[in-house]
């Protein structure tokens, strides 16, 4: 991650809103490292907006075809 990434980072709270997650599961996910994140300092941690999203769009499912008769 670059510098410029580091303007685009979410505290714990905001990427758990975002993703419609309760903090302690993003806190688990963090843990298990199953979503990136970034140390602030020696306990504080940062979700870079980027890996919110490569969630979403992991789970992004396309509309089908409108179906005509």
């Amino acid at each position: 991650m670059n510098m410029a990434d580091s303007k685009n980072l979410l505290t714990i709270g905001m990427a758990a809103e975002r993703l419609g997650l309760s903090v302690a599961c993003l806190r688990a996910w963090v843990m298990r490292r199953k979503i990136g994140y970034v140390k602030v300092g020696s306990r504080r941690i940062a979700i870079p907006e980027a890996e919110i999203a490569k969630i979403i769009d992991r789970g992004y499912v396309p509309a089908l075809p409108e179906r005509t008769q």
